[in-house]
Formats: structure tokens, C-alpha cells, sequence
């Protein structure tokens, strides 16, 4: 907690939009290519919508090294509209099911633009619940988030992907483990966007 009279925490940079690319690979099968995150970001959000002005509907959040992705087995004959976001966000401490959950630290409760962990969700608790799932709670310390979003990493994996997301506000969720996804560990994240792409754009073929 910072002592009377410190000087605020600087606020994280801006980020930029990053670039998109679709291809019609098959009639009904559209590829989707961007950059790899800038420094700072968690991963993407990949967004579509059937009209320019949607509405438009998450398609996935994806880790910060995938940069590709394919939007399979489509309507055919129809308009498909495609843009992608950075995110950001102050993350949780690393938990597992089962293990108890830490203490919120003292202090009040900061943007998540914060620089450090101020903003970041505390006393996450991951319990083990029937067909395998597990239920999270957690503390929200963040005033102005525009949602949180829980990452998992399986056991023997470097890296954290994104798996549920709530609305702002919100201090719990149930997730299904998949196979392969027992003994996992997790992080819980206060949300923020980066501008969005450009929108690009793909009708599909004939079945």
C-alpha cells in the first residue's frame, strides 16, 4: 500500500490495433491471420459479426502466441465480418483446486490502466466440484474492469490460455475441465481491450 504523499502509479501505455487477414480457404472454412501481441498483452480477443454493423460475438480469446486461427464449417453463401483486439489486465497470483486462497491485501481498490498488481483479483480460491469442474471466487479490486477473464496452464505447459470469461462485476464462475486439463493451474484477470482491427471481410462459397 502506498504511504501518504507517494507519487500515483503511471498509467499502462496505450496499446495499437494490430492488423487481420481472412482467407476463404475452403467454401465454407475462412482463415484468419494477425500479428503477435505487443508488449504488455495478454493474448486476443477475435470478434464476428454477419453485418458491418453487427452485432458482433466473441469468437475466442486466444493466447498471446497464437496468431492464427480457422473459422470452420460456415453457412454458405453468406457475409462474415472479422476484427481482433489485444487485451490486457492485472492477473491474480498462480492457484490450483483445492488450495486455499490468500489473503486480499490491504488498500482500496485501483484502474486496471494501474501499473503493478493494485488492480488485480486476490484471494482467488479454485474448488474441485462435481464432473469435473471447479468453482472460483475471487476479490474484485478493480474499479473499472470490463470483465475478468480465467486462464488456465495444464500440467508440464509453459503458457497460460484463456478458457472463461464473466461480465464486470462478477466474482464467480464454474468451469468444466476438458481431458487433459486435471491438475491444472489457473489465473483469474481484470479485463481491459486495445483499439479493435480494421474489420476485414469474407462471403463464403457454395456448400
Amino acid at each position: 500500500m502506498c504511504a501518504a504523499g507517494c507519487a500515483a502509479a503511471p498509467a499502462a501505455p496505450a496499446p495499437g490495433s494490430p492488423d487481420l487477414t481472412a482467407t476463404l480457404t475452403t467454401p465454407t472454412d475462412i482463415d484468419l491471420r494477425w500479428p503477435a501481441t505487443g508488449p504488455g498483452a495478454g493474448g486476443h480477443l477475435l470478434e464476428y459479426a454477419n453485418a458491418t454493423e453487427g452485432p458482433w460475438t466473441a469468437l475466442r480469446y486466444l493466447p498471446p502466441a497464437q496468431t492464427t486461427y480457422r473459422h470452420p464449417d460456415l453457412i454458405p453463401q453468406t457475409p462474415f465480418y472479422y476484427r481482433v483486439r489485444e487485451f490486457f489486465g492485472p492477473v491474480s497470483v498462480v492457484v490450483s483446486a483445492g488450495a486455499p486462497a490468500s489473503p486480499a491485501p490491504p488498500g482500496a481498490a485501483a484502474s486496471v490502466h494501474t501499473s503493478g498488481d493494485t488492480a488485480a483479483p486476490a484471494a482467488v480460491k479454485a474448488v474441485s466440484a462435481e464432473d469435473a469442474a471447479v468453482q472460483f471466487t475471487w476479490t474484485d479490486r478493480s474499479t473499472d474492469e470490463t470483465g475478468f477473464l480465467v486462464e488456465l496452464r495444464k500440467p508440464g505447459a509453459a503458457d497460460f490460455v484463456p478458457v472463461e470469461v464473466t461480465d464486470p462485476d462478477v466474482t464467480t464462475c464454474a468451469l468444466s475441465l476438458l481431458p487433459g486439463e486435471q491438475g491444472s493451474s489457473f489465473r483469474v484477470r481484470a479485463l481491459y481491450y486495445g483499439p479493435a482491427s480494421p474489420v476485414v471481410h469474407r462471403t463464403t462459397g457454395k456448400d
